[in-house]
């Protein structure tokens, strides 16, 4: 290897707090780290070898047709150094693991997992080809015909097998230096591993399946699990925008998460940490394929196939597909028998050669579409047959690459009538191969400067579809639209396949592997920039583990710094939220319990201590709710209205506001709050909230994006704010804000000749991030103590405000 192989990891290095002793964790050597290539670390279900065993040894090869090998190419070796993660096909008696793990390291950088073949069979044939692809294309189990109840041992078995591949990471990274890059979902709970044991990991996921809609996905009883792991990757891949839609939303309705997309890029917040989402679907080996154009077989095969079909005068339409249940085979089959029935002239001229390669998976479905096919082609056959001229032909045995590549060249049309499928690259290699090269213009008779010419039917539900808008898209379940769209192949003008394949020519020909390669990385490169500067924090357990990434000025709440502050010192400034704060977002009763109001009372009891409850919620909802709490001071409708004990009178902060504006902005609301189910307008004596905390979350947050755009409109002239929330959008007067309470707080307590020693300021959102800059500009005035102890935290996933004394960090970060 052209670098320094790293230790072997045995213990997992947990990283439990931010503010962990740096000679604890695992890292790389910098000495020598700063002069090697960057390396990444590619992990899937197989590595990209072809095993044989002779006289009692193993040899081992490339498997030249593995996308992760054509990943390699396409990253180069002189810029990237690549080592590979994954099981071989063939079983390796345990004897001779060790002996085969060091030649692959050494000759081949693979890192072979090996896997018991009960686990195996549990894990691969089990959990993913039984519940995860069929779920992912769609299906559901709704019978135990239709790939059986949630099993939940074989559950365990793939997250047992995620484990091991993860151990088998730990023997080769360095967590600092080395970018780690996981293919598919038979690994989708492996970045919570990784994760676990080095905070800072820069990890990239790219799922090649379709992902569900949400009303699909959700079934899944481990649904929260599988989307908790894939978000503890930096940048998660999907090749088309119809996938990423349904992951985000997803991740909207399960775990109430937000997205946005900031200068191109799409981002999803997760406990401090951005995750970003690629969209982007995978080339071609552009290299590799003309290499098997320009070889002779290839010449010869296709010459072979010139005389079978051309000079017979038939035309060849082709089908190259896997042996499984979403790849349409038997609607082509029925579509083909409709086109024959409806265009009687193609009979005798139009044969469909069907290459059926081996399915992945095995069992009853497999079977069964095997029979089906079988039984297609026998009633077409004998229907439209006659003599040397049969109208489909199955080739079932295993085809070489050039000899497919060959059909591909004789082709006139490719027909991929997949129901769902993730990618596809069938019409890829087709265009690639129709486009030719000189010694194919020779073969066919053409000269040098005639345009090439292709044309591709294809189905609207794979991932390569929205890519060749020069194709034509059918729904392949419309069988009567599937044999129109080929008889429209065979009967179009020749200057418009010209066209059309030249317009797909240009974009898989720039698009292929390295373009994708090159371009995730960059991605992930990107999205990891800041992981040394950031601060990390492991919380949870299992697969509920997740990473809180803070700013470097944060600290992690000491329980004991902040007893001890309380106790040494005798003036106290306490402001808490409400709302997200001392009673949870979720809950449905929002008045406080009684133990919040028993807590609240013995902070108040203490004559050292001015507390301060801030709140966006109105003043009689708080004086009832709070009623038992005597010297409670209460901050009501953003700090507007405020009183320093119970028996006191509410005082305004602010001028006397007009509320004619609500005139203006009611109606609007009351327009959405009608279109919106789940909606409701909550009037203040100072503002109006349109809540929309029990509407659907996707169609909510669209109806508070435009409510906000017309309100801005319409209230353009008048005094107010306009801001949206989590789950709102309010109306509230201009300059008023929590901050308008710490300033009162602080000004009252200096004039009592009380400036604090102590202050404490909790809250949620960005509401309550008023409060913590006025706290922050105030440290240098009178208002607060010299050197006093100041606290500042936020309850949630977000980091705050910074606030510093004399260069020293006083901002705190807890998160629940």
């Amino acid at each position: 290897m052209n670098r320094q192989t790293p230790r072997i990891m045995t213990v997992a290095g947990l990283i439990a707090n931010v503010d962990d002793d740096p000679s604890e964790s695992v890292c790389s050597d910098p000495s020598s780290s700063s002069v090697q290539r960057d390396r990444i670390i590619i992990v899937a279900n197989q590595l990209p070898l072809r095993a044989q065993r002779k006289s009692g040894k193993w040899f081992f090869n490339w498997d030249e047709n593995s996308l992760l090998l054509q990943l390699r190419d396409g990253l180069g070796d002189d810029d990237m150094e690549v080592i590979y993660v994954g099981c071989l096909k063939e079983e390796i008696h345990p004897n001779e693991q060790d002996e085969v793990s060091q030649i692959l390291l050494e000759s081949f950088r693979c890192v072979p997992t090996f896997l018991p073949q009960d686990l195996f069979s549990r894990y691969y044939h089990g959990f993913c080809k039984q519940h995860l692809w069929p779920l992912f294309h769609y299906m559901l189990p709704l019978s135990p015909d239709l790939g059986g109840r949630f099993n939940r041992s074989l559950w365990q078995a793939y997250v047992s097998v995620n484990k091991i591949f993860a151990d088998r990471i730990m023997e080769v990274i360095n967590p600092e230096d080395d970018y780690v890059w996981i293919h598919d979902y038979h690994l989708m709970v492996l970045p919570t591993f990784l994760r676990k044991r080095f905070n800072r990991v820069k990890l990239g996921f790219f799922l090649h399946s379709p992902f569900p809609s949400s009303e699909i996905y959700k079934t899944l009883p481990i649904r929260e699990e599988l989307l908790r792991a894939l978000l503890n990757s930096d940048l998660i891949g999907f090749h088309t925008f119809d996938y990423a839609r349904h992951f985000l939303s997803c991740c909207s309705r399960m775990l109430g998460l937000s997205y946005e997309s900031k200068r191109g890029y799409i981002g999803l917040e997760y406990y401090g940490r951005t995750v970003s989402i690629k969209i982007l679907p995978v080339g071609i080996h552009m290299g590799q394929l003309q290499s098997v154009l320009s070889l002779k077989q290839t010449e010869e095969k296709v010459a072979e196939l010139i005389k079978q079909f051309s000079d017979q005068g038939r035309t060849m339409l082709l089908g190259v597909d896997d042996m499984d249940i979403f790849k349409g085979i038997s609607l082509k089959m029925l579509a083909m028998e409709q086109l024959l029935v409806q265009h009687p002239e193609w009979r005798g001229k139009v044969v469909l050669v069907q290459i059926a390669n081996p399915a992945r998976g095995r069992g009853k479905d497999v079977k069964e579409v095997q029979a089906e096919t079988k039984s297609n082609v026998k009633r077409i056959n004998e229907t439209f047959g006659k003599p040397g001229y049969d109208p489909v032909i199955l080739i079932e045995e295993p085809l070489k690459f050039y000899e497919r590549i060959a059909y591909y060249v004789v082709a006139e049309c490719c027909l991929v009538t997949a129901v769902r499928d993730g990618m596809n690259l069938i019409p890829y290699e087709y265009i690639i191969s129709r486009h030719g090269n000189e010694k194919f213009d020779k073969v066919l008779g053409l000269k040098p400067s005639t345009p090439k010419k292709s044309m591709l039917v294809v189905s609207e539900f794979i991932g390569c579809s929205p890519s060749l808008s020069g194709a034509i898209r059918v729904n392949p379940w419309n069988i009567d639209a599937v044999a129109d769209a080929m008889d429209c192949a065979l009967e179009m003008a020749e200057p418009e396949k010209q066209l059309r394949h030249e317009k797909h020519y240009k974009y898989v020909s720039t698009h292929d592997v390295g373009y994708w390669a090159r371009s995730f990385l960059q991605d992930l490169e990107r999205t990891c920039r800041d992981h040394l500067r950031r601060r990390s924090w492991g919380i949870g357990f299992g697969l509920s583990f997740r990473v809180v990434a803070l700013d470097p000025n944060f600290r992690k709440l000491s329980m004991e710094h902040i007893v001890s502050a309380y106790r040494r010192t005798t003036r106290r400034a306490i402001l808490l939220d409400y709302d997200g704060t001392l009673m949870p977002q979720a809950s449905i009763d929002k008045s406080p319990t009684s133990k919040s109001i028993g807590i609240l009372n013995s902070l108040c009891k203490d004559e050292n201590n001015m507390v301060f409850l801030v709140s966006a919620r109105s003043r009689k909802a708080l004086a009832q709710w709070f009623s038992a709490c005597e010297k409670l001071g209460l901050a009501a409708e953003h700090g507007y209205f405020l009183r320093f004990k119970r028996d006191a009178e509410w005082e305004t902060c602010g001028p006397v506001i007009d509320s004619s504006w609500k005139q203006i902005a009611e109606p609007v609301m009351k327009l959405y709050t009608e279109t919106t189910d789940g909606s409701t307008i909550e009037d203040k004596e100072t503002a109006l909230v349109w809540c929309y905390e029990d509407a659907d979350p996707d169609f909510g947050s669209c109806q508070a994006k435009e409510l906000l755009d017309h309100l801005e409109s319409v209230l353009a002239n008048e005094p107010v704010t306009v801001k949206s929330g989590q789950n709102f959008v309010e109306v509230k007067p201009q300059g008023v804000s929590k901050g308008l309470v710490a300033k009162r707080l602080l000004s009252t307590m200096q004039e009592r000749k009380m400036s604090p020693e102590f202050v404490l300021c909790i809250g949620d959102d960005r509401s309550d991030e008023d409060m913590f800059e006025v706290i922050s500009s105030s440290m240098a005035g009178p208002s607060i103590a010299p050197r006093a102890e100041v606290f500042a935290c936020t309850v949630g996933r977000k980091p705050s405000v910074d606030i510093k004394v004399n260069g020293i960090v006083l901002a705190f970060s807890v998160t629940v």
